[in-house]
């Protein structure tokens, strides 16, 4: 059941106390602001007053987990939600719930210093309620892989993982730029992306998917304003991309070779005629430090030659 306005009002009456008890035992400065804290601008502009000291995370998206653990801060993860499992160790911690509506009271009972949400999937009613029983949440926007990149580092520097955040967002960018390095003279292959298969959904413009598409040196073959649009067949027969890509996030989304040569309008495709069908990594649904490694992969995919007879990235 979705969460209702009534309800979220209950849960926080109820758990006022709760965040009145863990307020109480924060130290007090003579002004009655809570000692050892600091200000921060989120990525969505809010200002969050955080420990200086953070030592419990929960996180309420698969992306921001994958962060966490790659800046080798597992040990301060106390909770994720019922999405997270990469890496495997994420599916062992105690889950909140699903990402779009997360239990305040399992959040209140981890007792975090500190929470992690973002724009894309989280909903803002989820982190004012949070942040009305005193729990402090950062809000991540990344909309492009610099921006994902930016955000990394932003988490290293708010939950004590400065250095580890610096050393990673350099490697990451490092190739990031060896790929852009290798692909700057090549012609980009226009590709359509399906996000769902049945109806048939796909990516715009001004999402972090189309942004890492023009890293690996492609580009999607519509172009819309909206993130997730839906497009009809005769679209796609008209548009006849290079080549189809498939994120698993679904085994409903993903479909064989074979399984597209027996569909109506799927085998009139070039794309589908000439084999030209890629299944990606889950990762590439995620604005998180995975995403580059499927970079990497679709522009060696898309872009064979380019890597031929060469070192590897």
């Amino acid at each position: 059941m979705r969460w209702s306005a009534i309800f979220a009002t209950m849960a926080i009456a109820v758990l006022a106390s709760v965040s009145a008890a863990h307020a109480a035992r924060t130290p007090q400065t003579d002004g009655g602001q809570a000692s050892a804290t600091r200000i921060i601008i989120d990525g969505a502009g809010r200002r969050v007053m955080i420990p200086a000291q953070v030592n419990r995370i929960v996180t309420l998206a698969p992306n921001l987990t994958e962060t966490v653990y790659a800046l080798g801060l597992g040990d301060k993860l106390v909770g994720d939600t019922n999405e997270c499992d990469t890496p495997a160790a994420a599916k062992l911690k105690p889950h909140v719930g699903d990402v779009v509506d997360p239990s305040l009271e399992a959040i209140v009972a981890l007792r975090p210093d500190l929470v992690l949400a973002t724009t894309s999937i989280n909903r803002p009613e989820t982190v004012d309620a949070l942040g009305r029983l005193g729990i402090p949440v950062y809000t991540s926007d990344a909309q492009s892989v610099l921006q994902m990149l930016d955000s990394v580092q932003r988490i290293a520097g708010i939950s004590g993982a400065g250095d580890q955040g610096t050393k990673l967002v350099t490697q990451l960018r490092a190739r990031l730029d060896a790929i852009h390095a290798r692909l700057a003279d090549r012609p980009v292959q226009h590709v359509l992306f399906v996000i769902w298969d049945e109806p048939l959904i796909t990516i715009g413009q001004n999402t972090f998917i189309e942004d890492a598409l023009r890293w690996a040196g492609a580009e999607s073959v519509v172009l819309s304003d909206q993130k997730w649009p839906q497009l009809s067949m005769e679209e796609v027969l008209r548009l006849q991309p290079d080549y189809i890509l498939y994120a698993a996030h679904d085994q409903k989304s993903t479909q064989t070779l074979e399984e597209l040569r027996a569909r109506p309008v799927w085998r009139d495709l070039d794309a589908v005629e000439m084999g030209h069908v890629l299944d990606l990594s889950e990762e590439a649904l995620r604005p998180s430090p995975g995403l580059v490694d499927v970079i990497e992969q679709l522009a060696r995919e898309l872009h064979p030659d380019a890597f031929r007879d060469k070192a590897g990235i």
